[in-house]
């Protein structure tokens, strides 16, 4: 037993070799990051990074329909992961932190700066879940309820950065 991995996961008791072969399941697990027993929201958070930097790197017209494939492609990832695992919402699914991540960060300019705000802040309402983020939590179900949440903590996190940078 492992301090960081769970000996399975989910209420159909997958191991993490299961999940990490499944390519639904690693995209859904945020490519491994939400195997971790320790922060698994956070670890997806942080495993949007590099995804975020590729795309902000390319031209500015490709971030925003990337983003936008993400979230839409996230609804049907995290339905299928969903069901596989046989728990709606289950908490090592991350690829809902992930595109809330780049959302998030949409508009924004780049710098360490605002990258960590951006990150500070998407964390700070994906985990408090304000009102509205919590209702839609708990009253919408399948992989949009899953992605929802996170969308909206997306946008209440891009809205402060744009007034603050």
């Amino acid at each position: 037993m492992s301090i960081f991995l769970r000996d399975s996961y989910g209420a159909s008791r997958l191991s993490a070799r299961q999940i990490l072969k499944d390519p639904l399941l690693l995209l859904a697990f945020g490519f491994g990051s939400g195997l971790s027993r320790v922060m698994p929201g956070t670890l997806g958070t942080v495993a949007a990074l590099p995804l975020y930097w590729v795309l902000q790197q390319a031209e500015g017209w490709i971030y925003l329909p990337a983003t936008l494939i993400c979230i839409v492609a996230g609804v049907w990832i995290c339905d299928e992961a969903a069901k596989k695992l046989q728990v709606h919402d289950y908490g090592g699914i991350v690829w809902d932190e992930i595109a809330g991540l780049l959302l998030t960060m949409c508009w924004v300019p780049f710098s360490w700066q605002s990258l960590l705000a951006g990150f500070v802040l998407f964390r700070f309402f994906d985990f408090l879940k304000p009102w509205p983020i919590g209702w839609l939590d708990r009253k919408v179900s399948g992989g949009f309820g899953i992605m929802l949440d996170d969308v909206v903590a997306g946008v209440f996190a891009a809205s402060i950065l744009r007034l603050w940078f």
